[in-house]
């Protein structure tokens, strides 16, 4: 079984600035590359579990998100990480939505994740709620260091 990295986006990988679609508003926060990179070189796969309801809500469309998120992919890439998936949720509501656990569940369904020997990072409580209920073995509340998450790898 394989074991992941999973993180949300805004707020954890950029700078969360208020449902960013657009690639000049995506900043990418300091320490990311670095932690993705240890994990990596660790054998954990790299998963995004992102809630978007401004898809939802009309800010922007799915395609916009699709964009941005091959975007976010490129720059990984640059820094030779590979994002095994991103699973998103563009609803209001429902159990594929954090807090709820359901996005966590189809990853460890799809890649065979072993949820115990996974960490979660996220910024916001219900991030942390989701990955817990989806039995997750080290959670962390990201608070603009990596440094606890990376010794934790």
């Amino acid at each position: 079984m394989s074991k992941a990295l999973f993180l949300d986006r805004d707020g954890t990988i950029n700078i969360d600035y208020g449902y960013v679609w657009q690639p000049d508003q995506f900043v990418f926060i300091n320490g990311i590359f670095e932690l993705c990179l240890k994990a990596q070189q660790k054998g954990y796969l790299i998963i995004i579990i992102t809630n978007q309801s401004g898809i939802a809500r009309g800010y922007y469309s799915e395609e916009d998100f699709n964009s941005i998120t091959k975007y976010m992919i490129s720059e990984f890439q640059k820094h030779n990480i590979k994002i095994t998936d991103v699973f998103y949720c563009p609803e209001l509501n429902g159990t594929r939505r954090k807090p709820e656990p359901g996005m966590f569940l189809e990853a460890q369904k799809k890649y065979h994740i072993n949820m115990k020997d996974s960490i979660s990072v996220g910024d916001k409580l219900r991030d942390l709620q989701a990955a817990e209920k989806a039995g997750c073995g080290k959670n962390f509340l990201f608070n603009n260091n990596f440094k606890n998450i990376i010794d934790a790898l």
